[in-house]
């Protein structure tokens, strides 16, 4: 075997694939450079033949290994294949949830029957044991949402820190949040979705992309309003003790979010909220206890982390742990744990704030439900982690923390895209019963309704980059799918939760059809539901996908119309005049195309004293709450005709990402002329649709 043949063999069993097909539809083949910098990325060194070979015994070993893995996956009724380790005939005995134990023993074939229970269950075979996770055969769906065999639904979409209230110091909260909900629930919204509420870097306040989190396993604790949990007294007291009156109004007047100063300040009040909390033996700490107790090492981790990079900032160093040394590596580590014994206050406050704003979202989740809305929140889950966070640093066998998530170079991106985020390792995530991908579930489904998964196709491949390399530089690995999608089952079932998979852009053959045979709902966008520039008509849309006139990466239907998005690409000098020109063309012919389409919808939304754009937004509104799908989400910018989109992806600080809030406050949002007139329509078509698809 050539040194070539020999290297890509490696790859191959590693999960990568060597030869891939572009955006054009032509055949790559990833350069044998980049092959080794990934695969050393993935635990496997390969910058010499003798590494090679030696990477490829270990995995040769490992496939032949006849040790069970420490979880196995398997849907509900369909024996599990053992035949590889152990003859047929075996007996086993099975632990189940419930504490019964089941007695059964394997088929001819070598495989154990189908015939356990949903659940995660303890099966044990000649002094080795495993957990089997069976899978309901699909998810929770909306349909069962409403106990029904069809529901048509609606809802929308929110970006948390835009929406204001009063004394929300500059961005919104949970509090404001809860009033969100109740007013949508009033309107007959049965779901609201929202941007990720993930735990970022306390010591880092000038990183705030909701995409790029510290750890996917907690939350963002400047979401919290501790008013809602402690008392709108203790939160007086605390601000007043802190001299934070003057700094947090001046941050609320302000037309965008000033990231650094507002979480500076709101990190400010959350500790003189701990120092009064633990001075006066409140009442609630046995309810705090209690969290701790619950979160386990899980939460100890992340909240030593958090001390640690404090502790790290204040004597200058790097907050990125790959940059310590060594002896800090290890969570579980001698240095480590003296630290946390030397700094327990410490730890204990970043507890405290996890624990105010989980305790904040539940009472958000409570509020929806009991407005009326049958699905009520949808989180947001990130396709991954930031390399230098908590969830790296303490799953590191589980984290490819010195690879990084991206997209090759396509039509709209030339240059290919890096997200600047790490993603699971499929080895590890095995040789670990997928612990972390299951701790990840449990924690976004825990206070929703619903997950919206950001980039679904990374459950089955994503493109890593090496962390010195440009994003074309980089290859796809194979992620085991149909465990994945098995596990996402289990927990949408057993917390009663829609799935979501936002599947825009390269979707791998046979993706979408996988999801649709789980009930987990696709996405379709209004703007990019076309062919050859013919938008499709609402009732050719499919009916196993969300049906939404944007999303947070594309322009708002207002902006879209009047080209805002090549406006700030031409100004940021990110294209080039004839780019601009065929985009301002292409666009014009688009916006024919979608009047076109919309032809009925126009003629049936005509309001006296409604301009061109708004009565396009209203038609829009329309054509979406017409069409099969099993839920309809307008983005509340829509909802309010808004005119700038909330980030615009290459770009950092040259616009400002993430940073754009509302102008009314939470109470009065949809009571705005506009944003009222859009929920009746899509109310109304919404009943429409149910009648003519029931």
């Amino acid at each position: 075997m050539t040194e070539q043949r020999q290297l890509h063999d490696l790859a191959e069993r590693a999960g990568i694939a060597v030869d891939w097909t572009d955006a054009n539809g032509k055949p790559q083949t990833v350069a044998d450079g980049v092959l080794r910098k990934v695969l050393r990325g993935l635990g496997h060194p390969a910058d010499s033949v003798q590494e090679v070979e030696q990477s490829l015994d270990e995995l040769r070993k490992t496939a032949q290994s006849h040790r069970l893995p420490p979880l196995l996956t398997v849907e509900h009724g369909q024996p599990l294949d053992l035949a590889r380790f152990f003859e047929p005939g075996t007996a086993c005995e099975v632990k189940l949830e419930d504490g019964s134990t089941l007695s059964l023993s394997l088929d001819k074939n070598g495989a154990l029957p189908g015939l356990l229970p949903v659940g995660y269950q303890d099966v044990h075979i000649e002094q080795q044991h495993f957990t089997l996770a069976v899978a309901p055969p699909r998810c929770f769906s909306v349909a069962d949402a409403y106990g029904q065999d069809t529901a048509h639904a609606w809802g929308l979409g929110v970006q948390l820190y835009a929406v204001r209230r009063s004394g929300d110091g500059g961005f919104g909260d949970t509090q404001a949040l809860e009033t969100l909900v109740r007013s949508a629930g009033e309107r007959g919204a049965d779901a609201l979705a929202i941007s990720p509420m993930h735990a970022m870097s306390s010591s880092d306040n000038t990183r705030y992309s909701p995409y790029s989190p510290s750890s996917r396993l907690f939350l963002n604790s400047l979401y919290a309003a501790p008013a809602a949990v402690l008392g709108e007294d203790a939160v007086r007291t605390a601000i007043e003790t802190s001299r934070l009156g003057d700094t947090l109004h001046a941050l609320e007047a302000l037309p965008l979010v000033d990231w650094p100063a507002a979480a500076g300040a709101k990190q400010r009040l959350l500790r003189a909220l701990y120092d009064s909390f633990c001075q006066n033996e409140h009442p609630l700490n046995a309810d705090f206890n209690a969290f701790r107790h619950t979160g386990g090492e899980a939460l100890e981790n992340h909240c030593r982390y958090e001390a640690l990079q404090a502790d790290f900032k204040a004597r200058g160093e790097s907050l990125d742990w790959r940059q310590w040394p060594q002896q800090w590596h290890d969570p579980r580590g001698t240095a480590v744990a003296e630290f946390a014994a030397a700094h327990c206050d410490e730890i204990a406050f970043h507890a405290f704030c996890q624990w105010l704003i989980d305790r904040c979202l539940a009472k958000v989740q409570q509020a929806a439900r009991s407005s009326g809305m049958k699905i009520g929140l949808i989180a947001d889950l990130a396709v991954g982690a930031d390399g230098a966070g908590s969830q790296a640093w303490s799953r590191q066998d589980e984290l490819l923390a010195d690879l990084t998530v991206g997209a090759p170079p396509d039509i709209l991106n030339r240059s290919g895209q890096s997200w600047g985020i790490s993603a699971f390792s499929p080895e590890g995530l095995q040789r670990n019963g997928f612990r972390a991908f299951i701790e990840m579930l449990r924690a976004n489904f825990a206070h929703a309704g619903g997950l919206r998964i950001d980039h679904i196709m990374g459950l089955q491949r994503l493109w890593l980059i090496p962390a010195d390399a440009k994003p074309g530089e980089g290859a796809y690995l194979q992620f085991p799918i149909d465990d994945m999608l098995r596990l996402l089952a289990l927990e949408s079932h057993r917390h009663q939760a829609v799935v979501l998979g936002e599947d825009l852009g390269t979707v791998p053959d046979g993706l979408r059809e996988k999801l649709a045979a789980r009930q987990m709902l696709g996405m379709r966008v209004l703007l990019f539901e076309q062919n050859d520039g013919v938008f499709i008509e609402n009732q050719a849309w499919p009916d196993n996908a969300l049906a939404t006139s944007t999303t947070h990466d594309l322009p708002t239907l207002n902006g879209w119309w009047r080209g805002r998005d090549i406006d700030w690409n031409r100004d940021l000098e990110l294209i080039d005049e004839p780019t601009e020109k065929h985009w301002r063309e292409t666009r014009e012919h688009e916006r024919r195309a979608l009047r076109q389409v919309l032809a009925h919808e126009l003629q049936q939304s005509q309001v006296e004293g409604v301009d061109d754009i708004d009565a396009m937004i209203d038609a829009s509104t329309r054509f979406l709450g017409q069409t099969p799908a099993p839920l309809v989400l307008l983005p509340i910018d829509d909802a309010l005709g808004i005119e700038e989109q909330a980030n615009l992806p290459g770009t950092i600080d040259s616009h400002p990402n993430w940073r754009r809030r509302y102008s009314a406050h939470a109470q009065n949002l949809l009571d705005d002329e506009d944003a009222a007139r859009r929920l009746e329509l899509l109310a109304c078509a919404r009943q429409q649709a149910s009648e003519r698809y029931r």
